[in-house]
């Protein structure tokens, strides 16, 4: 089979998770790969891969199929005339008018999980003005993402009595950064020895970075958080999540994370929202969850203006919850390293449950279900 392929390829989400697609799906077809933007890789061997896929582009196969692995407000442009397959990852229960229109430019839709299926078809797609019949969505399949276990194995626990906590991901409302040093700072006193790690430059909001770093660095356990740059590689992430012992992640809306199913991978504990796609790997066996039971209008005044979708609300209960996980996974890490319980040390010790659920994720797996609903 021959697939013409779309996406971006770099360092961020939509580009990790498009080169991981494209270096599987060539394992099985042969790929024409067309980026979106200029390609960044980090090694010579994904390097020759992007290479080998731009070179079976110039004499790209018109008939074959599409998959674009983009925003969904850009669905416009297309390589050939064969079916034409969208990938959008998006966060809102809603979509704008501008979404719908390009949306429907796709004749068929691939998405991570199935609440955001469940999105896509339960939207109101508007009407045929010649006989005012509803447009129906384009058929829409569920394709989960994935996590490399070679690059993101179980890692060693720790064996100090510090609990380390981390978070990845670009500085946004949305990913709950505003409320996570609020619970933070609430969750433990000067004496507690914990800290906080924070992943998450944002190369889309300029000099609002160092507003998000100052609101952390200048918080009462300011001197508790350490702030990490932006790693070249996913190996670098790697060498920074093993370091770790628990992932915090108190998104209101996500469209996957990544960083969440490499934790997992990683055995370690994660404490996430039980809201959008996390649900779609994280449940009460290998998470912390913080219960979601209201949604409010998604606006942060800078990617969302609170007039389409809706997030997860996090208030009061949602806070509480974040601020006893917290505290409960560094209890267990007191008591694990200093070997009061058995159990607790096991359970401290590596997420197993974590690690059994993203062997079910990988990338292979992505690009099976790709090609089973290409040749379906």
């Amino acid at each position: 089979m021959q697939i013409n392929l779309m996406t971006p390829v770099n360092q961020l989400g939509y580009g990790v998770a498009g080169l991981n697609i494209f270096k599987e799906l060539r394992k099985q077809a042969d790929v024409s790969l067309f980026p979106i933007g200029e390609p960044q890789v980090v090694n010579e061997e994904d390097a020759h891969a992007v290479r080998s896929g731009m070179s079976i582009a110039k004499f790209y196969n018109p008939d074959a199929p599409c998959i674009k692995i983009w925003h969904q407000n850009a669905m416009a442009e297309r390589i050939g005339s064969g079916r034409f397959i969208g990938f959008p990852i998006f966060e809102l229960d809603t979509f704008s008018d501008l979404e719908k229109h390009h949306l429907q430019s796709c004749d068929e839709l691939m998405v991570c999980s199935q609440w955001a299926r469940k999105v896509v078809t339960g939207s109101n797609f508007g009407y045929y003005k010649a006989d005012g019949r509803p447009k129906l969505p384009p058929k829409t399949h569920v394709v989960p993402l994935g996590v490399d276990a070679e690059l993101f194995p179980p890692a060693p626990a720790r064996q100090d009595d510090k609990t380390i906590f981390f978070n990845c991901g670009k500085w946004e409302k949305r990913k709950g950064h505003d409320v996570l040093i609020e619970c933070f700072n609430r969750a433990f006193r000067e004496d507690d020895n914990v800290e906080l790690w924070m992943m998450c430059d944002n190369p889309f909001i300029g000099d609002s970075n160092e507003k998000w770093r100052s609101l952390y660095k200048t918080s009462p356990l300011g001197s508790k958080i350490k702030i990490i740059p932006r790693q070249h590689s996913q190996q670098d992430v790697y060498s920074i999540m093993s370091r770790t012992d628990c992932g915090v992640f108190p998104a209101r809306a996500e469209g996957w994370n990544l960083e969440a199913l490499e934790m997992l991978a990683c055995g370690k504990n994660i404490i996430t929202t039980d809201y959008s796609a996390h649900q779609e790997f994280c449940n009460k066996d290998n998470s912390f969850l913080i219960d979601i039971n209201e949604k409010e209008m998604a606006h942060d005044g800078v990617f969302f203006d609170g007039m389409v979708g809706k997030w997860a609300s996090l208030g009061d209960k949602q806070k509480e919850q974040l601020v006893e996980h917290m505290r409960m996974v560094h209890g267990i890490k007191q008591q694990y390293v200093n070997g009061w319980d058995t159990q607790m040390r096991e359970f401290s010790s590596i997420n197993h449950q974590g690690i059994k659920t993203a062997q079910q994720f990988t990338w292979k797996n992505t690009a099976n279900k790709i090609m089973e609903t290409l040749n379906g």
